[in-house]
């Protein structure tokens, strides 16, 4: 049985009790919250930015991550056993979109982090970096990519489906420079749970990515397979004996008249 979404009539009720939902989670939490950010704002100004850029990286990661894994699984079409379609399609989209924004702010606030001064120059232009710029052009590199594959998204009709799916090769690319500028860049990758999470996410990604070329591969088999009794060419038949000719008549022999 699969499942094909909400009922659409229960929309309004259902984001009305989520906004209900949050309201009260909002109300409860929020003068806690703000005077907890004061005080640590005050405390720590100088490292907040640092503290919020890691936090948007991870963040950022984790959504790249997501989306990758889960386009891989919506290709497989192990999720059509359990999703309908297009909500699944439209997640895979949102995911990968809220990766690039959360991306874009961990970028931004390089600027603000007085740790290692970054200009705009350097946060925007691959190799300028003055920490560990290979690792950062990684990373840099990989958000231009997530931004090409996402606008690909909103012209898929212009380009067309071939080109659409073409380049939606590059988020590959971009989820290894992705974990390469973690790994190269990132102050926690050093730590157990940092390391894990790169390991984690991409030996699920290389597994699926694996396991999508068998499928495809065991597909075109199958369809050669059946197409081939179709384009066998048809048996030559031998040809007939020709007849034996017809023996001639012979001509009649005509009478010589003798001379008496």
């Amino acid at each position: 049985m699969k499942f094909h979404g909400l009922d659409p009539r229960t929309r309004f009720v259902r984001w009305g009790l989520f906004a209900i939902a949050v309201g009260i989670v909002v109300g409860a939490t929020a003068p806690t919250a703000v005077r907890s950010l004061a005080t640590a704002w005050d405390a720590n100004r100088s490292s907040l930015p640092w503290l919020v850029e890691r936090l948007a990286g991870f963040l950022a990661y984790f959504a790249v991550a997501g989306s990758v894994i889960y386009g891989l699984l919506l290709s497989t079409k192990i999720l059509d056993a359990i999703a309908h379609r297009p909500i699944t399609f439209n997640l895979h989209q949102d995911l990968a979109s809220i990766g690039l924004g959360l991306a874009g702010v961990h970028g931004a606030l390089l600027a603000l982090d007085k740790t290692v001064p970054f200009s705009l120059p350097q946060i925007a232009v691959p190799g300028l970096s003055p920490h560990s710029p290979v690792a950062v052009a990684a990373g840099q590199l990989a958000f231009y990519l997530m931004a090409i594959v996402i606008a690909s998204f909103y012209a898929r009709r212009t380009i067309g489906q071939r080109a659409w799916r073409l380049l939606h090769y590059l988020t590959f690319l971009a989820f290894v420079g992705a974990t390469a500028h973690g790994l190269g860049a990132g102050t926690d990758s050093g730590s157990a749970w940092a390391w894990w999470i790169y390991v984690g996410a991409t030996v699920a990604v290389a597994f699926l990515f694996s396991y999508r070329i068998a499928m495809s591969v065991g597909a075109r088999g199958t369809r050669r397979a059946a197409a081939a009794p179709r384009m066998a060419p048809a048996p030559r038949s031998e040809p007939l004996p020709r007849p034996a000719p017809l023996p001639r008549a012979s001509a009649p022999t005509r009478p010589q008249v003798g001379l008496e």
